[in-house]
């Protein structure tokens, strides 16, 4: 286990990953320390003052308007935490929870949100913990950022509340944090406001999909080059000079990609004597790198809006010090509209676009695959008797729901706005609700990918060995084999199905695909 340290300048997303997913450690480092102190001099400098400040001495949201005594200061910043851990539904995956309370710490200790030293120390104590508070599917509108997700997580900092231990057992959260040695936290001002006042679960379910999505695009060159194969399709449109004359980055990567696959096959652009010689092939075949390339360049885009939020302090107010002349020893606390979720919802509503393309275009060659009518000399459905066997008949339709759903949640909701807080928080970006549909899209795509690695793998089989006198390309008898090692089997008789297709999935889910193919193509993109 390796582990992760936090300054005061963000963290990358591969920090993000080991966080979350890996169960990396966090340590704060003594920068991020120096500066969680002088903002916090600066919060408290302010608080000694009579003059209201947002935040410090004040009621949150339309309430604000309150100035707030020195004796309710410290029940403000509680009720705050425990009025907004409203959420409610299911239970959000514990790498979510991780990563969202990890990018809440990159952001405190930014020294840009006047919390004390100890109180990102408690937070990292809970991550190193194993400690995964609670949090529900519905309660963030992605304004004012992910309020009721990370309050529940601010809830279980202060001992309150329920929290999964890291043996997944369900207990109240106090309970954790004593058999961890591990003390509560007592807020105080501006604390429970900076702890729940960020993009972090949008951001961080952004970064996880972004992830997943890199290597489902490259398991999509994979399949789609395997499926191209097992078509007898021509592999001329992948040639560099013809993606040259377009120069979209991500199109030439997908058709490298493809090309590097097929590199070796005794099948490509070999017709049937009986045939009509194809001119050209469909689209789904003949187009894949341009739909994979243009969700590659999607994912590029995506990738810079996340890395500019991974080096921002998402917070309101935010504490401004080391300015030589400023009050309130050389800082002051601004309120500002950082926490809106915009840029993030954009980017998680266009990765769901397009991954939703991608599994279109997926199912379209599976569905080409299957048609005697269109596969040019398989047999229907690849059944091993056709009228008898039913093949992969419903492979296809389990595939076609998967593409339909990703179609429905391709609709954008950072398009949506429903006004909170008495009309003040009157603009929101919904950019949490994004996220959890591209959560499911990225499910979705994996599926789709993994039936059309089992058709091509299966419609190869049938069309290479000793009766056909035709090979396969090495890296695509390399990705045959492998699937057929993790459990998923070949062509033959019909039997039950779900099995082969979850080992399909699990598959292409862990990289496996790529994995067994690359010693033979070379690295991959």
């Amino acid at each position: 286990m390796h582990t992760v340290v936090v300054g005061t300048s963000g963290v990358t997303a591969q920090d993000v990953v080991a966080v979350a997913r890996q169960g990396a450690r966090v340590e704060l480092d003594t920068g991020a320390l120096d500066a969680l102190a002088a903002a916090r001099a600066v919060v408290d400098a302010l608080a000694a003052k009579p003059e209201p400040v947002y935040g410090v001495s004040t009621g949150f949201g339309a309430l604000a308007t309150r100035h707030i005594g020195q004796d309710l200061r410290a029940q403000l910043q509680r009720n705050i935490v425990r009025s907004h851990a409203a959420g409610m539904g299911p239970r959000v995956e514990r790498e979510v929870v991780r990563a969202l309370m990890f990018l809440r710490l990159k952001t405190l200790a930014s020294g840009h949100t006047g919390v004390r030293p100890e109180v990102a120390q408690t937070m990292a104590d809970v991550l190193n913990a194993g400690i995964t508070p609670v949090v529900h599917e519905f309660g963030s509108l992605g304004c004012s950022g992910d309020l009721a997700p990370l309050s529940h997580c601010a809830l279980a900092l202060m001992g309150e509340g329920d929290a999964e231990g890291p043996d997944g057992t369900l207990r109240p959260a106090g309970e954790l944090l004593a058999a961890h040695g591990i003390t509560p936290v007592e807020l105080r001002e501006k604390e429970g406001l900076a702890l729940l006042n960020g993009t972090d679960g949008m951001l961080g379910m952004l970064v996880l999909a972004l992830a997943d999505l890199d290597r489902l695009y490259t398991c999509a060159d994979i399949t789609a080059a395997l499926t191209l194969e097992a078509l007898l399709g021509s592999k001329g449109v992948l040639a560099p000079e013809l993606h040259a004359i377009r120069p979209h980055p991500g199109q030439a990567a997908s058709a490298a990609n493809m090309l590097r696959v097929l590199a070796g096959s005794g099948l490509t652009g070999h017709f049937q004597e009986d045939e009509a010689p194809r001119v050209q092939d469909a689209y789904s075949v003949r187009c894949a790198p341009q739909v994979a390339g243009a969700g590659r360049d999607t994912l590029a885009y995506a990738r810079t809006v996340a890395e500019r939020e991974l080096a921002a302090a998402v917070d309101n107010p935010v504490v401004i010090w080391g300015e030589p002349g400023t009050e309130s020893g050389g800082g002051r606390v601004e309120s500002n509209g950082n926490f809106h979720g915009a840029p993030v919802a954009y980017v998680l509503d266009f990765l769901a676009i397009a991954a939703a393309d991608l599994g279109s275009i997926a199912e379209r060659r599976t569905d080409r695959l299957l048609d005697k009518n269109r596969s040019h000399g398989l047999p229907a459905f690849l059944a091993d008797d056709p009228g008898v066997d039913s093949g992969l008949m419903i492979a296809q339709y389990t595939q076609a729901a998967l593409v339909s759903e990703m179609k429905r949640l391709a609709n954008p909701a950072s398009v949506d706005s429903i006004p909170s807080s008495a009309m003040q928080e009157d603009h929101v970006s919904m950019g949490w609700s994004a996220a959890r549909k591209l959560r499911t899209t990225v499910d979705n795509l994996t599926r789709i990918v993994a039936v059309e690695l089992y058709a091509a793998t299966r419609a190869l089989e049938l069309r290479t060995g000793p009766a056909t006198g035709l090979t396969a390309a090495p890296a695509s008898r390399a990705a045959i084999d492998a699937l057929r090692a993790a459990g998923s089997q070949g062509a033959g008789p019909d039997r039950f199905l779900a099995p082969d297709l979850a080992a399909a999935d699990a598959f292409v889910r862990s990289g496996a695909l790529v994995s067994a193919v690359e010693p033979h193509t070379g690295p991959l993109v």
